[in-house]
């Protein structure tokens, strides 16, 4: 399942974003990389552990709280602190597989879901599509500033050679409280659904009530937490 994500950041905050990145010193992106994405690898980060990484981190984090289609769709139980990378003309990232578990300090994460915020405007940058491979082909993706893709963490996918401008972004990775993509989708699918209805019957219509049950029994069901 692929879910685009609008607006996660306000005009204000990717400029926020772009202002402390600009100041902040820039690493080669290998120091994140498995032993695998590391030799086709080819962009630049901030340090994780930096003051700007940890200050634009929380920040992206309360706004995903708050955006109901990334709850929706992710269910997430962890969220990894965002990183944020930058592609400059002739960098790109070969076609990868991300890591299965990831640590924060002390805790381990499953990596369900790879996350893209994007941080430059299509407009500033010519390749660099985020592009994403699936059972039905492959999907290029190039949102614009503050938007985000959520896409499963088991797929392949790279970043196409950047030719003009720079791409600038963040990126992280979610564990579910729903392991299985399949069965997020339908959840995601049976939410969106029963939203839409109870705007038009309201909440205490008895298919809204009979639907919301549903989709909770099946949370319940599939849910680890």
């Amino acid at each position: 399942m692929l879910v685009h994500v609008e607006a996660v950041l306000s005009s204000e905050q990717v400029a926020l974003c772009r202002e402390r990145l600009t100041v902040s010193t820039w690493v080669d992106g290998k120091v994140t990389a498995g032993s695998q994405s590391a030799t086709v690898k080819r962009n630049l980060q901030i340090p994780e552990d930096s003051p700007a990484a940890r200050e634009l981190g929380d920040l992206i984090l309360g706004a995903l709280g708050r955006n109901q289609d990334f709850v929706s769709a992710a269910l997430p139980l962890r969220v990894f602190p965002p990183l944020f990378n930058r592609y400059d003309a002739g960098m790109e990232f070969d076609t990868h597989v991300d890591n299965a578990i990831r640590f924060s300090g002390p805790v381990r994460f499953r990596t369900d879901l790879s996350c893209t915020l994007f941080l430059s405007e299509p407009d500033e940058y010519e390749g660099g599509e985020l592009i994403i491979e699936d059972v039905y082909g492959e999907h290029a993706v190039k949102l614009a500033a503050g938007d985000m893709i959520l896409y499963p963490a088991t797929s392949l996918h790279r970043v196409a050679p950047i030719t003009r401008g720079a791409r600038w972004g963040a990126f992280f990775w979610a564990q579910s409280m729903v392991r299985s993509d399949e069965q997020r989708s339908l959840l995601h699918t049976l939410d969106r659904n029963v939203q839409q209805l109870s705007a038009r019957l309201g909440l205490a219509d008895p298919e809204v009530v009979s639907l919301t049950g549903a989709y909770h029994n099946l949370l319940r069901m599939w849910a680890e937490v």
